[in-house]
């Protein structure tokens, strides 16, 4: 049997990430893995630490390795372990070796990068509401999109379009 084809849902807070996955695991009827991060975060009801951020990679990318087995064509992942990356690095000024690692072993099909264009939608669990801080995080993502080797597409627009969009990213692999 074939693995199905990961597509990871990179981009920064409130862009429609998670929004997305779910309308593409619609719309294909496969599955998509949701954010652990938010589950991890929820449960410990603290500020997060530099350790957190590794037991939530790790949470992620099992969640991730268990939702493939019931993929058939696509898998649609709400972030993977370069989200860990990049909040590391901005909050703690270094990344844990095993994410690091992973990011390199891991391999995704196509990144779709969602813009900054949608409006903030208040979350306890977000962090940088200002406009100014989510480019500067989109351009953080493209960067590691661009030395990711994999194909990307940035999808921006409404909710509608931003599908439309990702649906037509897909055509190549129907």
């Amino acid at each position: 049997m074939l693995s199905p084809k990961r597509i990871l849902i990179l981009g920064p807070e409130s862009t429609g990430k998670s929004t997305l996955a779910a309308d593409l695991a619609n719309h294909f009827v496969e599955p998509w893995v949701p954010e652990f991060a938010r589950e991890y975060l929820e449960k410990i009801n603290r500020p997060y630490k530099f350790e957190d951020l590794l037991e939530i990679g790790k949470g992620q990318v099992a969640m991730e390795d268990l939702l493939a087995e019931k993929a058939n064509n696509f898998l649609f992942c709400d972030t993977d372990l370069r989200v860990i990356h990049i909040w590391s690095e901005h909050r703690f000024g270094k990344t844990d070796p095993w994410v690091l690692e992973e990011i390199d072993r891991r391999k995704y099909d196509l990144i779709l990068l969602t813009a900054t264009d949608l409006p903030w939608t208040p979350d306890p669990l977000r962090e940088y509401p200002e406009l100014e801080m989510r480019q500067y995080f989109f351009k953080k993502y493209l960067q590691l999109a661009k030395e990711s080797g994999f194909p990307f597409r940035v999808v921006s627009g409404d909710q509608e379009t931003r599908l439309q969009a990702a649906v037509d990213g897909l055509k190549n692999f129907s």
